[in-house]
């Protein structure tokens, strides 16, 4: 069975908490890692570019002058796309590049993640703790505290809550999720993930078997 070191609130060290091996030690299946953030990336992506084809031009469908007799080239209308202020030949046009996985495979793929990095060491547990007031420097005496200054965190916390995530926006390399909608491509993304006891207890009975 998988470990994790504990911290109290203040980021110190009270020693060590269990992870239960059907989350935190399942054999990491590296191709449905690949395919979870090949999905996360898809589906994030606004699909938004989009170029003018010669239908879409504004402006008049006249023949730009006749066909013979000017000793020119033949020419017809001014959005042909060979012809400055024409339409883009083959350009982008907007599209939705998002898709389904599968949701047994995007499961699977969120314990391999979990598993490869609780396998590291670096799955941290903090006690819970309340926040008055949005306070940035309070968060970063406790990653300091923790020794994770320089690291990429994924911080998961059970519920938003609107004083902790206006604290951890501004601290870089610092995400912010809720335990129930964890992923594999933001696990992965962390160097270390540190979760709240209340996360912990809700990543259990989530994804729990």
């Amino acid at each position: 069975m998988a470990n994790a070191n504990l911290y109290d609130a203040s980021g110190k060290s009270k020693g060590e908490v269990d992870l239960p091996a059907e989350i935190f030690g399942q054999e990491v299946n590296a191709h449905l890692l690949y395919e979870a953030a090949r999905n996360y990336l898809a589906n994030r992506r606004s699909g938004s570019a989009h170029t003018k084809d010669r239908s879409e031009i504004a402006g008049s469908q006249a023949k730009l002058f006749r066909q013979k007799g000017t000793g020119r080239a033949r020419v017809g209308s001014g959005k042909s796309p060979n012809r400055y202020g024409g339409g883009t030949a083959f350009g982008p046009k907007t599209r939705d590049f998002s898709y389904r996985m599968p949701r047994k495979a995007r499961r699977r793929a969120l314990l391999s993640a979990l598993s490869d990095r609780a396998s590291e060491g670096s799955i941290l547990v903090i006690d819970d703790f309340q926040m008055d007031e949005p306070k940035t420097s309070a968060i970063s005496a406790v990653l300091g505290e923790m020794g994770l200054k320089g690291s990429k965190v994924l911080f998961v916390m059970h519920e938003y809550d609107v004083n902790a995530s206006k604290s951890v926006r501004n601290i870089r390399d610092l995400d912010f999720i809720i335990g129930s909608e964890l992923n594999a491509y933001q696990v992965l993304w962390a160097d270390k993930v540190l979760m709240t006891s209340s996360a912990l207890e809700q990543v259990k009975e989530v994804f729990g078997s």
